[in-house]
């Protein structure tokens, strides 16, 4: 999955040069996208009813939630949100669909590697439109539209998510240094180690990445003479480290990797290549 954090300023121009879209990003709240996986915030609620929902528990202006054009792409991608928050601009609602179209488009392939997007606010601050509907459709507002969002994820922070696996590990007091080697080599953090009154085992639980957990299981149980007995299951997504822009770094690597999986180029894409100029 991909993550962003707050963008600048950014436009877009439709290919006939008559429509510019400008708009920024930014990050939702850890609390806000488990609501909305959860489903607690739906795009099919009344409207008013979410935007006080919002307003009260997420800090969102009324204003703003009750602007919402959409959520992301089901069933990945859902967590992103399209805001509305021009002030006056005429025609909005022609545009809609095609702004919502592009947003959909555009939260199951991000620009770095077309992976989902996860966990982003996308608001639309101005927008100039051509006086007459010919000359604003969707072929004239959807490619901008996606062009404007890769534009504000490059402009930003953006970083990739990996999925860790919360491990249950049964194991003897005595066996317990072979777990703490074997999870400091694959990148696990150990997040509480209990002892068993009245039995000599110790239960030590742990977040692993998934990347590094093919092969975990055998490689525990050689370390700890096959005394260690894990159990995993899918726990939650973590920032991987690293700047994903900068070349070498373990999410760089991960990135451009994905990027040959896919047989796309292997090169960065460029802010200038999205971002127009007034």
């Amino acid at each position: 999955l991909l993550t962003m954090g707050n963008s600048k300023g950014c436009m877009s121009k439709s290919m006939n040069k008559h429509n510019r879209l400008t708009g920024t990003a930014e990050p939702l709240k850890d609390e806000l996208v488990e609501a909305i996986v959860g489903g607690d915030i739906a795009i099919d609620q009344e409207m008013k009813k979410r935007a006080r929902m919002m307003s009260d528990k997420f800090d969102w202006s009324i204003d703003d939630a009750r602007k919402i054009w959409t959520f992301g792409c089901p069933p990945e991608a859902i967590p992103n949100i399209l805001v509305d928050c021009t002030k006056g601009v005429q025609f909005m609602n022609e545009i809609k669909d095609s702004c919502v179209g592009a947003f959909m488009q555009a939260t199951m392939s991000g620009i770095l590697c077309e992976e989902t997007m996860r966990g982003f606010r996308m608001n639309i601050d101005d927008v100039t439109m051509h006086a007459d509907a010919i000359h604003r459709g969707a072929g004239q507002i959807m490619p901008p539209m996606k062009r404007l969002m890769y534009a504000c994820q490059l402009s930003s922070t953006p970083g990739l998510l990996e999925p860790l696996y919360i491990v249950d590990i049964s194991v003897p007091t005595s066996a317990i240094s072979g777990v703490y080697s074997t999870l400091n080599a694959r990148r696990g953090i150990v997040e509480s180690t209990e002892e068993r009154p009245g039995t000599p085992l110790a239960k030590v639980k742990a977040y692993l990445p998934v990347l590094e957990s093919f092969g975990f299981t055998g490689f525990l149980r050689a370390n700890t003479s096959g005394q260690a007995f894990p159990q995993m299951m899918f726990s939650h997504w973590q920032v991987l480290d690293g700047d994903v822009l900068y070349e070498g770094s373990r999410s760089n690597v991960a990135m451009m990797a994905a990027r040959k999986r896919k047989g796309l180029k292997m090169v960065m894409p460029k802010f200038s290549d999205y971002h127009d100029k007034l």
